[in-house]
């Protein structure tokens, strides 16, 4: 059976239930921060995110079983003063990873950034993981400077609460 790559909404019960699962899942991986979702976040999560238009959820199934995710958000570009698309989340299930899951999850948040006139997709990845910069250059994703002698782009926080 193909692997079925659905955009989320939010109101679908069922897509709701797997998104949060399979975000927890996320979280508790090593590569998530190794802690389960607050049950707060779990409680509130999809409504928040039904409220955000700019918000983009994809799920890939397996029949019935969840076994990848996509979060996205719209934002835009300053300087080419086009709207873009920053993927925030890509999670596979550990026994469904190496598939191409998540490639194809990329490939469709692609599609999806090229009908609204994106200018690109953005997303951070971990130094150490390896195994996501690699799927990530597989569908030529690629580490960014604006100006050689600058250095590399690098993403940075400061958490406010």
């Amino acid at each position: 059976m193909p692997i079925l790559i659905e955009q989320i909404d939010y109101k679908n019960v069922k897509q709701a239930g797997d998104l949060v699962r399979l975000l927890d899942l996320y979280a508790q991986d090593k590569a998530g921060g190794g802690q389960p979702l607050p049950d707060s976040v779990k409680q509130t999560l999809v409504s928040n995110l039904a409220q955000l238009p700019y918000a983009i959820s994809l799920i890939a199934y397996d029949g019935e079983a969840a076994i990848g995710l996509l979060n996205g958000f719209e934002s835009f570009s300053t300087f080419a003063n086009e709207p873009l698309i920053n993927i925030h989340d890509v999670f596979v299930i550990a026994s469904r990873r190496g598939e191409g899951i998540a490639q194809q999850l990329l490939l469709v948040i692609e599609e999806i950034a090229k009908a609204r006139g994106c200018c690109k997709l953005t997303l951070e990845v971990l130094s150490g993981n390896q195994k996501a910069q690699n799927v990530y250059k597989n569908v030529d994703f690629t580490a960014y400077s604006l100006d050689n002698t600058m250095g590399e782009a690098v993403f940075w926080q400061k958490k406010l609460s």
